[in-house]
């Protein structure tokens, strides 16, 4: 079979998601069959004028393949419905016959291993020879209600009603899941693509195809393994430059054995996947129910950018307000006092004994709500009014108190109490009014997290950073020293030290450095000194240095570093290193060695500005200790940025260095000082060949 097509996909996804005949391989006329819940799905788009083929060779009364079904009429995208032995045989016909694209639905393939490994495989050289676009294979389907194409097996899915919102997920399940959640919440859906195993048309692919969808306001998107990183993250900044993407990752826990046995891939990093999302422009959520709550507001409503964005909460009963402001607290988001003059005009509205700084306490609501809204919106420092109120339309009408207290630029979250089909229509009615709504207060605050996040995330947005000149050519193994002499090339500070190669030269050191010394091994094949007794602390005189140097020599030391000891301070980590799936990236934590531990991090892919870099700190849940915690030295964030930046830039320059660590990175009150460093490059194809001889 010759190639007609690149891999990239000049048909690109419209043969798709937008065909105008489709073939239904495995079609069957038995109810409890796959193929027969199939056609039945697709009964819409035929009644809306698509060409439906049913194919089964076993059958008289459908066509014998898709080759036949492709001379009667139409047939741009082929649903696979056979065993996965027979799939590879269906996608080459398909291919030989014009289709363009195809689904194959059923599983038994990478994620079941044994023959299901090569029979992926097969799919995979048939999509690269002939240019066919496949969708999975052991997926559901996909949904394109604007198109009236239920491309799906699952039973409900014909309710999913058409809308602004796309669904992007890794699972068949979750695709479906995520489009039903949302259509509860009272959102319809423009796309929704349940990737499974993604032997071609993968998540990034998907989300470049929506760029320019006009159906679609906001994307939400399900990530489990990671394929090509730097496309990810290229698509996701793309299309977060003009619609809304928000993403939630699996994988904080311990799922990579059943991850691998979903997809047939592992889990990607979860904290480097998020952080590389985020730094992309997506939005991140912690669990599916936040994910629906925060992509429908998004998809209705954005805030302005801005840096720090406020909330100014309004709320008709004090219990339910004080849920929404803790949560919204721990989020970080912040509620500013109102002003004077808000506060003047919101006294004329509500009862004197009412809290009316931020948040507002309207007591019961009336008809002044909508001004109330109005007014706290108005304020300068509020950039998202975030309400709540139980459905009482005796006492007000809420979606008019919404529409009423709506400011340009400063969207209104309103979250509704109730139940019913009279409070549903009410929730109905404010989304279609362009009003984020939620059903109770921890779903109004993800939507404000959402905006907010969102908001600081344009606010942010700047072009691909260019990396600064710096060393080049870095190879080889480097000892402490020599990798202190590398940070010391690109300004970053370290203590004074001394190389010594014999006991004379170390306590020359100790005379010439003064005061409280470091003996250390140095050994460029040592990259954890301190775990085998390589590193001694605190030695001030002759004794104590013959003492520590004989415990040296004691594990093979051979060579000294005599550094002179660092002021207290508060130690950092911070890395840059090559991640197998998105590339450079840099790391800080706080507390040295215990940082990754506690999970106390911030992630950014390289390279970086220094200017992006200074904000790392400020996401560290210990960044208080950085601000002059019980009189501690205070973190200048523009030096620690610069520092960052470099490391970044060095690894992108040298394509040969996979790790510099500088740890600990010490904030003395006299700045940042490297007290150790440890380089990492890979080896040249020599001592490649060198460390394993062929026999």
């Amino acid at each position: 079979m010759t190639s007609t097509v690149p891999r990239t996909g000049t048909t690109g996804l419209t043969p798709l998601f937008a065909p105008r005949g489709i073939a239904v391989v495995g079609a069957s006329r038995n109810p409890g069959k796959l193929g027969a819940a199939l056609v039945r799905s697709l009964d819409g788009f035929a009644a809306a004028g698509g060409n439906l083929a049913l194919v089964n060779a076993r059958d008289e009364t459908m066509h014998p393949s898709v080759a036949a079904a492709a001379a009667a009429g139409p047939v741009d995208l082929a649903m696979v419905c056979v065993p996965a032995a027979a799939c590879p045989d269906v996608l080459a016909d398909a291919a030989a016959a014009g289709v363009g694209a195809a689904v194959i639905c059923g599983g038994g393939f990478a994620e079941a291993g044994g023959p299901g490994v090569g029979y992926q495989a097969e799919l995979d050289r048939i999509v690269t020879e002939t240019g066919i676009r496949l969708l999975g294979p052991n997926t559901s389907g996909f949904l394109a209600p604007h198109a009236d194409l239920t491309a799906s097996f699952v039973p409900g899915v014909a309710q999913v009603r058409p809308g602004r919102v796309a669904v992007v997920a890794a699972s068949g399940g979750v695709n479906h899941a995520l489009a039903f959640l949302l259509t509860e919440a009272g959102h319809g859906i423009s796309l929704a693509v349940g990737i499974g195993n993604g032997v071609d048309v993968a998540a990034p692919e998907v989300l470049e195809h929506l760029v320019d969808d006009p159906h679609t306001g906001a994307v939400a998107l399900h990530v489990e393994s990671v394929a090509d990183g730097p496309r990810l993250v290229a698509a996701v900044r793309a299309l977060s430059a003009r619609t809304p993407v928000v993403a939630l990752v699996v994988g904080r826990h311990d799922v990579g054995a059943f991850a691998a046995s979903h997809t047939g891939a592992l889990a990607t990093s979860w904290r480097t996947t998020r952080a590389a999302l985020a730094q992309a422009g997506a939005v991140l959520v912690a669990d599916e129910r936040e994910l629906v709550d925060a992509v429908g507001a998004l998809s209705v409503t954005r805030a302005r950018p801005a840096r720090d964005p406020g909330v100014g909460v309004v709320t008709a009963q004090a219990g339910p307000g004080l849920l929404l402001l803790d949560d919204l607290r721990g989020r970080r988001s912040r509620v500013p006092e109102l002003t004077a003059a808000t506060r003047e005009t919101l006294a004329t509205l509500l009862p004197p004994l009412t809290y009316q700084a931020n948040p507002v306490d309207t007591g019961r609501p009336g008809p002044e709500l909508g001004r109330v809204f109005r007014a706290v919106a108005a304020d300068p420092q509020v950039d998202v009014v975030a309400g709540y109120a139980l459905h009482e339309p005796d006492a007000v009408d809420l979606v008019a108190a919404a529409a009423e207290g709506r400011v340009a630029d400063v969207p209104v979250v309103l979250g509704v109490g109730g139940t019913g089909a009279a409070v549903t229509q009410a929730r109905r009615a404010l989304l279609d009014a362009g009003i984020a709504v939620a059903g109770e207060p921890r779903g109004v605050a993800a939507a404000v997290g959402a905006l907010l996040a969102d908001a600081r995330s344009r606010a942010r947005r700047v072009g691909a950073a260019i990396p600064a000149q710096g060393p080049v050519g870095v190879a080889g193994a480097h000892d402490e020293d020599q990798a202190k002499t590398l940070l010391g090339r690109m300004g970053i500070a370290t203590p004074p030290r001394r190389v010594c190669t014999d006991r004379a030269g170390a306590h020359a050191a100790l005379a010439e450095l003064g005061g409280r010394v470091a003996v250390k091994i140095l050994d460029a094949a040592v990259l954890h000194k301190t775990e085998i007794g390589g590193v001694h602390l605190g030695i001030t005189d002759a004794a104590g240095l013959d003492a520590a140097l004989d415990r040296l020599d004691g594990i093979g030391a051979t060579r000294y570093l005599v550094e002179a000891m660092a002021a207290p301070g508060v130690d950092l980590v911070l890395g840059a290193r090559r991640d197998p799936v998105f590339g450079p990236l840099l790391l800080l934590g706080l507390g040295g060695t215990t940082a990754e531990a506690l999970a106390d991090v911030a992630i950014r892919l390289a390279p970086l500005s220094p200017d992006e870099a200074a904000e790392m700190s400020a996401e560290l849940a210990g960044h208080a200790l950085l601000e002059g915690w019980r009189g501690g030295p205070v973190l200048d964030p523009a030096a620690l940025g610069r520092t960052a930046a470099r490391l970044g830039d060095l690894l992108v320059a040298n394509p040969g260095l996979d790790e510099v660590e500088v740890n600990p990175l010490r904030l003395t009150p006299d700045g940042l000082l490297a007290l150790d460093a440890v380089v990492v490059t890979r080896p040249t194809p020599r001592e490649a060949a060198d460390a394993h001889p062929h026999p």
